[in-house]
């Protein structure tokens, strides 16, 4: 296999690392709103957001054993997570925002998209079978959600509001395996990837499409 020059790898790499910043600082907000909804105190704020900003990529590299994690190798993400919190906690106490579940499920929706792009991508490259790889950007991209949930007392909405949002990362995680298949550019499997499960998660709040429920005799 030829080997990329050096200036696109870096290109590469640089993009890669801006849509998963991008994807912890959506997740993190979602984090915050919710903490914030729940009263919860400084630490509880700070607890909530970076469960939900770094969740979902720590299970990857646990699962993909890709060491150092995401969070170590860029370390300044904790630092500006903390400052995050900490203003937004001075801007929520004077109700310039609605602490709203809607409010929460904006970020999230953003957040969901990113991270199934990354996380697919790096098992890509990990060399992982293509539905491993979906599999992968598929938790990358829910656990941070189920764990800022459970956190709060919540059935995690993932699995219970009856509202697409696995599934939207399912098949915007295809995307990019679609997308390697035909060997596109990297950055035009991640963009494709992020906006379909993006359009789809937001498309299904949107419109109130729901999954079908458990049904018992009772």
């Amino acid at each position: 296999m030829q080997s990329l020059p050096l200036s696109t790898v870096l290109s590469l790499s640089n993009a890669q690392i801006a849509i998963e910043a991008a994807a912890t600082l959506a997740f993190a907000i979602s984090g915050l709103i919710e903490a914030a909804r729940k009263r919860l105190d400084a630490v509880g704020v700070v607890m909530v957001a970076g469960l939900a900003a770094f969740g979902g990529g720590t299970l990857r590299d646990v699962l993909l054993d890709r060491r150092p994690f995401f969070w170590v190798e860029h370390a300044g993400w904790l630092w500006l997570l903390l400052a995050l919190c900490m203003a937004a906690m001075l801007f929520l106490r004077d109700r310039h925002f609605a602490l709203t579940e809607r409010a929460m499920q904006w970020p999230d929706a953003l957040g969901l998209g990113l991270f199934t792009a990354t996380g697919t991508q790096i098992a890509l490259g990990a060399s992982m079978p293509p539905i491993v790889a979906v599999l992968m950007g598929m938790m990358t991209a829910v656990f941070g959600g189920v764990l800022r949930d459970i956190v709060c007392n919540e059935i995690p909405r993932a699995f219970s509001d009856h509202q697409p949002y696995a599934i939207c990362s399912f098949a915007g995680a295809w995307v990019i395996v679609g997308a390697d298949a035909l060997q596109a550019p990297d950055w035009v499997g991640l963009t494709a990837a992020a906006a379909t499960a993006i359009v789809l998660r937001l498309g299904a709040l949107w419109t109130g499409w729901k999954l079908p429920a458990w049904r018992s005799n009772d």
